[in-house]
C-alpha cells in the first residue's frame, strides 16, 4: 500500500455570516473531497499539543507522527535545513520575515507585500552587508521568508510570529526573555549569550533594519513597503528520527512544498525534497505541476507528503473570496487529478486529505482547534459522512484522533 497526504495549509475555518453561517469548506464547491468523504472514512485531528502555539511547524510535525515534546526546536532550524545551511552546534537559527509596518506603528502584514524571491534576496543581501558580522548572518530563503543566524544566541526568548499580530503595535511585540526556560533537544550551553543579551541583539537588528530599508531604492514609490525584518521561531539543531526509523514499513518517501519550513521538516524526516517550478506558496502556485510531481514520486516511492500553502496565506490576509478559490483549486486541480490517476494503478494507494490547523479569515491567524480529515483506499469501510467539512466530520468513523495517532493510524493501512 502506497500513501499520500494532501495537506491544505490553514484550510479549515469558522462559520462566516457572509456565507450564511457556513464555514468555507461547507460553502465551497469541492466535489472531489466530498466524494472521498463518501467513499472513505473521516474524523477530526488535534494537531497542536498542549502548551504549544498553533504554528505550521508544530502541526505538520505532529501530523507526520513526531512527539513535539521530544523534537521541537522552533521554525528557524527547519528552514535552515531546507535552505541548505548546516547549523553549527552554537547556532541559533530564526525565521526572519520581511514585513510591512504602517505609519501608525502597527504591523500591516507579515510578508512585505508578497515579495518575490528575487526581491527578498535583494533586501536580505543588503541587510547582511550592513548588519552582518562574525555573530550575525542573514541568509536568503523564499519570498518574504528568510533566515537569521545568531552564533551563540540563546533560544529561551519570546518572539511574536508576525502573522499572529496584524494591526497590533510592533513595539509592544519586541523580543524579550522567556518567562520560563523550557527543555529542548540541546543541552544548556554556558558559552551562549543570555536570553536578555539575545533579545537585546535581535531588537537592535529590528530597529536598524527599519532605518536601512527605509533608505533602499526598492521601497521608493511602493504603496506597500517592505520596511522591517521580524525574527521569530528560533531554535538549535533538532534531533529527529527519520520517518523510516519511526515506521519501518515506509522505505522511501518525498515531500513537495513551496515552503522552506515544510521542506526542512522533510529533510530531518528523511524524505526526498522535490521542488516544482512555479510553486509559489500563494494562490497562483503551480497546482498542476505539484500534482504531476506527486504522482511521479508516488509511482516510485512508498509515501508522499504534498503541501499546499495557498489557503493559509489567504486566511492571514483576511481574503474570503481568495480563500474560497484556493480551496476549490485544491479540490479540482490537486485532489481530483490524483484520485483519478491512482484509481487506475494496480498497486493500491491510501489517500489522506486534511489541513494542519485552521486559519480563519475573520481572525487572520492560526487557531488551535481540531481539523477535519479524510482517509480513503480501495476496500475501506465507509462511514456515514457525505461531505468534507469541519461540521460533517464530527460524525466521522475515526472520531477524534490526537497528534501522532493520525500517522500511526495511516501507517497501519
Amino acid at each position: 500500500m502506497k500513501h499520500i497526504i494532501i495537506l491544505g495549509d490553514g484550510m479549515a475555518d469558522h462559520p462566516v455570516a457572509r456565507l450564511g453561517g457556513k464555514t468555507l469548506l461547507q460553502y465551497a464547491h469541492t466535489p472531489n473531497m466530498d466524494r472521498l468523504a463518501r467513499m472513505g472514512r473521516t474524523g477530526r485531528l488535534v494537531t497542536v499539543p498542549e502548551g504549544f502555539q498553533p504554528g505550521s511547524e508544530v502541526a505538520n510535525t505532529a501530523i507526520l507522527g513526531y512527539d513535539l515534546n521530544k523534537v521541537y526546536e522552533g521554525r528557524g532550524p527547519l528552514e535552515a535545513a531546507s535552505i541548505g545551511y548546516e547549523m553549527a552546534p552554537d547556532d541559533l537559527a530564526l525565521r526572519c520575515n520581511i514585513i510591512t509596518l504602517g505609519d501608525d506603528g502597527t504591523i500591516k502584514n507579515h510578508h512585505g507585500g508578497h515579495l518575490k524571491t528575487e526581491e527578498g534576496d535583494l533586501l536580505i543581501r543588503y541587510l547582511d552587508e550592513h548588519l552582518g558580522s562574525d555573530r550575525v548572518r542573514f541568509i536568503t530563503g523564499i519570498q518574504y521568508r528568510h533566515l537569521l543566524i545568531v552564533r551563540g544566541g540563546n533560544k529561551h526568548i519570546d518572539c511574536a510570529p508576525p502573522h499572529d499580530h496584524p494591526g497590533e503595535p510592533w513595539r509592544q511585540l519586541l523580543v524579550h526573555p522567556a518567562a520560563t526556560v523550557g527543555s529542548g533537544s540541546a543541552a544548556a550551553n554556558t558559552s551562549r549569550m543570555t536570553p536578555q543579551q539575545t533579545a537585546d541583539l535581535l531588537n537592535d537588528l529590528i530597529i536598524r533594519s527599519q532605518q536601512l530599508l527605509a533608505q533602499h531604492p526598492f521601497n521608493a514609490g511602493r504603496a506597500v513597503k517592505a520596511n522591517s525584518i521580524w525574527p521569530w521561531g528560533g531554535g538549535y539543531r533538532p534531533q529527529m528520527q527519520t520517518l523510516q526509523q519511526l515506521f519501518p514499513q515506509m522505505k522511501t518517501g518525498s515531500v513537495i512544498s513551496a515552503v522552506d519550513l515544510i521542506r526542512g521538516i522533510g529533510h530531518y524526516a528523511g524524505l526526498d525534497i522535490i521542488k516544482v517550478a512555479g510553486a509559489t506558496g500563494l494562490s497562483d502556485t503551480n497546482y498542476e505541476g505539484k500534482a504531476e510531481a506527486a504522482l511521479r514520486a508516488l509511482s516510485e516511492q512508498d509515501f508522499v507528503f504534498l503541501h499546499i500553502e495557498a489557503s493559509d496565506e489567504a486566511g492571514h490576509d483576511g481574503d474570503l473570496d481568495l480563500k474560497l478559490k484556493t480551496i476549490e483549486n485544491l479540490d479540482s486541480r490537486i485532489v481530483g487529478p490524483i484520485c483519478e490517476a491512482t484509481s487506475r494503478w494496480e498497486e493500491p494507494v491510501c489517500i489522506a486529505v486534511l489541513p494542519d490547523h485552521p486559519t480563519p479569515v475573520e481572525v487572520r491567524t492560526h487557531v488551535s482547534e481540531p481539523v477535519p480529515f479524510i482517509i480513503y483506499y480501495k476496500g475501506i469501510e465507509p462511514d456515514a459522512v457525505e461531505r468534507y467539512d469541519e461540521v460533517s466530520c464530527v460524525a466521522g468513523g475515526y472520531g477524534l484522533l490526537r497528534l501522532q495517532e493520525f500517522m500511526q493510524t495511516l501507517m497501519t493501512i
